[in-house]
């Protein structure tokens, strides 16, 4: 697999950053993901206006405009012999002595790689899956899409640890998000979102599910979703540009709505599909 560094397109074996950067000694970057389907990269510009703000909010300047990471990004997909992937981008602040301090003068270190892509099979999605929930003991950025990430494995961990795909997050009494995804909500043929706001990382995928029930006259609403409601739900699903839409059929070991992918994550699901089609020959 063919990788980027720094100017550089190498071997993914042969990249390597010095031990001060301070993505390394910080975790002080940034990071953003694109999926890629047939060669074609999904709502890049999207992404690239994500990463744009994640840069804003930890003060580091865009090492490139997007024209430079479009064509950046495109000669990366076509240097991989597989025509589905998913390409991580990842921006620190670069190379300096350890201080807390911002360094003066010092390039960015820019980074990406291609793997593949690997979305969720139509079993999985007819099966659905499990979740737990724990109490978001995060920072109040969430909404940057930092490298400095422990804090979602330790979650995510939780859900690991008790064979189940995802942990739904509630910060006093409310959902924010998944572990790695955005969470939904439907009850009584209403689907539910939480508000966009700093206390969770507003999803590509999720933008495209509001836009997709404003165009197909899905009642839906944006607004603070409480815990018992989450727990009340009909449907709960995760959403992320890896597992698209996926229903959580068990919460806390208790079932979700009739223990089953409901109507409206089915609608959803190939809604979405048709939509991906359509971006992908356009």
């Amino acid at each position: 697999m063919s990788a980027y560094l720094n100017g550089q397109f190498l071997p993914l074996a042969e990249a390597k950053i010095p031990v001060l950067d301070r993505g390394f000694v910080f975790g002080d970057g940034v990071y953003e993901l694109v999926p890629v389907y047939s060669n074609k990269p999904f709502r890049l510009d999207d992404h690239l206006r994500r990463l744009q703000g994640s840069l804003d909010g930890i003060r580091l300047a865009n090492p490139h405009g997007i024209a430079g990471w479009r064509d950046l990004i495109l000669r990366l997909i076509e240097l991989q012999d597989f025509a589905d992937q998913s390409i991580y981008i990842q921006v620190t602040r670069g190379v300096a002595p350890r201080d807390h301090a911002f360094p003066r003068g010092v390039p960015p270190t820019v980074f990406m790689f291609a793997q593949p892509l690997l979305t969720a099979t139509p079993e999985q999605k007819a099966a659905g899956v499990c979740a737990v929930t724990a109490v978001d003991n995060r920072w109040l950025r969430c909404n940057i899409k930092a490298i400095s990430l422990l804090a979602n494995i330790l979650l995510r961990q939780q859900a690991v640890d008790a064979d189940c795909a995802e942990t739904v997050m509630l910060r006093d009494g409310f959902l924010t998000e998944g572990a790695a995804s955005n969470i939904f909500a439907v009850k009584n043929g209403v689907l539910l979102a939480p508000p966009p706001s700093n206390l969770m990382l507003t999803g590509i995928t999720y933008d495209v599910v509001l836009e997709l029930a404003a165009a197909h006259g899905i009642p839906h609403e944006v607004r603070a979703i409480g815990e018992a409601e989450v727990r009340a739900a009909d449907e709960l699903w995760m959403t992320s540009s890896t597992k698209e839409i996926m229903a959580i059929v068990k919460l806390d070991g208790a079932p979700v709505g009739a223990g089953v992918p409901g109507p409206m994550a089915r609608q959803m699901d190939a809604l979405y599909q048709t939509f991906k089609q359509q971006v992908m020959r356009a």
